[in-house]
């Protein structure tokens, strides 16, 4: 089952009576980078670009960006996948009432079949903190704060499949967007823990984990820069960009880029 299939939850998600300041905050300050960026890769490319959204949510994104018309000249198609229904549901009304369905398309797809995605795209975005969403399968909710074993994450076969192939799917000169991420340390597992006990739920990790889950099936880890390299070894980190989404070391933009 993906983690947003229950739509109560899915509600309460993207509610910002139960989203905390840091996650709001991270939340635009993304959106400002990537406008930026935007207008930076179509720029380079001398034409409106191609974007594939992997965890399109409730079309938060593409509502954003087409209100600004200036930026959404710049896209030429968008492209937005999830593997929950409910967000799908979510997204496809969104897409109808904003009246953007002529460049804007919905597709219920799980990002670790992208090896067989018809396509390739200027910009591939991942936002809102997904990227840390991939969590290895078999891992188990119920029984996880049961046991004494931590789970390694030095390797997450699952992410690298996602990002490695998102890399390929990139037309020369173009770039994935992976962020906001999550920097490791301990004050940011803090505000984790705290954003989820507020939207109800029951953590169920502790400060020896990379990662924070809870109870109801959330999932979401935690980077240092070492580990994202480490992730995607076919990939020069000289191609990868960090940006700061605050000044405590909470989050992180990270732009990865195909050379020519």
């Amino acid at each position: 089952m993906a983690m947003y299939d229950n739509e109560n939850t899915v509600r309460t998600s993207f509610d910002t009576d139960y989203i905390s300041e840091y996650l709001q905050q991270a939340q635009w300050a993304e959106l400002v980078e990537l406008k930026k960026l935007i207008v930076e890769l179509a720029a380079e490319m001398g034409r409106p670009i191609s974007m594939l959204d992997i965890g399109v949510g409730n079309a938060r994104v593409p509502k954003r960006l087409s209100g600004i018309h200036e930026i959404w000249e710049m896209v030429s198609s968008y492209d937005g996948t999830d593997n929950a229904k409910a967000c799908i549901e979510l997204a496809e009304k969104e897409i109808a009432s904003l009246g953007i369905g002529n460049k804007t398309f919905i597709h219920f797809f799980d990002a670790t079949a992208l090896d067989q995605w018809p396509k390739q795209h200027d910009l591939v975005i991942c936002t809102w903190f997904t990227p840390g969403n991939f969590y290895p399968d078999g891992f188990s909710f119920e029984q996880y704060n049961q046991s004494s074993d931590k789970l390694d994450l030095s390797v997450n076969t699952k992410f690298t499949r996602i990002f490695s192939k998102a890399y390929e799917l990139l037309h020369p000169g173009g770039e994935i967007v992976l962020g906001a991420c999550y920097i490791d340390n301990d004050s940011t597992r803090q505000k984790q823990e705290d954003s989820y006990r507020k939207m109800g739920m029951t953590v169920i990790t502790d400060e020896k984990d990379s990662f924070t889950a809870t109870r109801e099936g959330f999932w979401s880890q935690r980077f240092t820069k070492e580990k994202l390299f480490s992730y995607l070894p076919s990939i020069p980190p000289s191609a990868f960009r960090f940006t700061n989404l605050d000044t405590y070391e909470y989050a992180w933009q990270v732009r990865i880029k195909k050379q020519r």
